[in-house]
């Protein structure tokens, strides 16, 4: 299964204050922690209602928390390290005071950068957590290898696996905690098996468990089946996304697009079912979920090498299922894991979660009533949830790094 985003975001009360419910769990179940806005939502486990897609994009919901500023803030440093043979650039902090309670390494997806994790980074620092944000493969400062003359195997889970295993290992990091959205989320349920001597904890946003299979299935059968709302994957790895979208003008409005940016008449620049809608591109005002500054940065880094390493991570999946191969013997989790189910995701449906208790031995399920976006919708409800969960396995005694 592969990742994607949300083009449109259900509107609901950004303001009101999520609360945390607890049921009662077994030894046998999975703890499931809930955070609805105003009784709206479900628990995880109810699968009997249908899915509808949402309409319009949250605006961010209030929040105590200071965002890191993508430019400069002394909270982390812009850091670069060469990573089998490719330069990285990541973002580093430590905690402000106190002892250091362990390593997290947070993992973007598509179209993100290290900093789409910038109102979780404080709120972990704060924790006494050393994180660890990179640009992966083809984004932002890290280096974007060209498909050809390269080989799309720079572009695939393992390694990006193996090169976060490899910044740990220049880090001095021996136990580290994962954290992953969207592609990241594919990237840490891949490393806890490729590295399974380094990760301890693993918790990921809208991005369910999805086990290595035996046999290949195309994105084209699985559109034309189960997941017609991955049609946007087949337009992705064309040439026609990354050939028509290169200007710097370009690359803002189709940021923006992603982000919540829509025209006069509702017009969108995304549609799951579709791919990129390059004629709504010029018509789109600012959307609400990037600050000015925000969408400058975000502009400035895709400009640096344009899409072709963003979308060629979506042409990678061929090989992906070649690598995963040799997980086939044991696909189960046994360290500590969350998921975070975006109740609105239009394209990651709370549904495609149901069986991944399967497969992960130690799970704990939350769930909040936004979208795709949901790190910067509802930050304070999805820290809310990382930290009852480190709370429960990591700092309150179950596991230590």
């Amino acid at each position: 299964m592969l990742l994607a985003f949300a083009p449109v975001l259900s509107r609901i009360l950004a303001d009101i204050k999520p609360r945390l419910r607890y049921p009662r769990t077994n030894d046998s179940s999975p703890c499931i922690l809930t955070v609805r806005l105003a009784g709206i939502g479900r628990s995880s486990d109810d699968s009997s209602q249908s899915y509808s897609h949402p309409t319009s994009y949250n605006m961010p919901a209030r929040t105590s928390i200071k965002p890191i500023k993508p430019y400069s803030d002394p909270r982390v440093q812009h850091k670069t390290a060469v990573l089998n043979g490719q330069t990285y650039h990541y973002l580093f902090g430590r905690p402000y005071n106190g002892p250091v309670r362990g390593t997290i390494f947070l993992v973007h997806g598509w179209p993100d950068l290290a900093i789409g994790w910038r109102y979780q980074i404080p709120f972990l620092l704060e924790m006494g957590f050393v994180v660890v944000a990179a640009d992966m493969m083809g984004y932002g400062g890290t280096d974007a290898p060209k498909v050809p003359p390269n080989d799309i195997r720079l572009y695939s889970l393992k390694r990006a696996s193996d090169d976060l295993a490899e910044l740990a290992k220049q880090l001095g990091v021996k136990k580290l905690v994962l954290g992953g959205h969207d592609w990241g989320g594919m990237v840490v349920w891949r490393m806890v098996h490729f590295h399974p001597e380094l990760v301890t904890h693993v918790f990921a946003i809208c991005t369910p468990y999805a086990a290595p299979q035996k046999e290949y299935a195309s994105i084209e059968s699985l559109v034309d089946g189960v997941l017609p709302q991955f049609a946007y994957q087949i337009h992705l790895r064309s040439p026609e996304v990354e050939g028509k979208i290169n200007t710097r003008e370009q690359i803002r409005h189709f940021i923006d697009g992603l982000y919540g940016a829509s025209g006069p008449n509702a017009e969108l620049a995304f549609d799951p079912y579709k791919g990129v809608l390059f004629e709504n591109l010029p018509k789109l005002q600012r959307g609400p979920l990037l600050s000015d500054q925000e969408l400058d940065y975000y502009t400035e880094q895709y400009s640096r090498t344009g899409l072709h390493g963003p979308v060629s991570w979506y042409r990678a999946r061929e090989v992906n299922w070649e690598e995963e191969q040799i997980l086939l013997k044991k696909p189960t989790v046994e360290v500590p894991t969350l998921f975070v189910q975006a109740n609105r995701d239009s394209v990651l449906f709370p549904e495609m979660s149901r069986y991944m208790e399967k497969y992960l031995k130690d799970l704990t399920r939350g769930e909040v009533d936004a979208g795709h976006w949901v790190l910067i919708e509802k930050p304070d409800a999805v820290n809310a949830l990382i930290k009852e969960w480190l709370e429960k396995v990591f700092l309150g005694g179950r596991s230590t790094l």
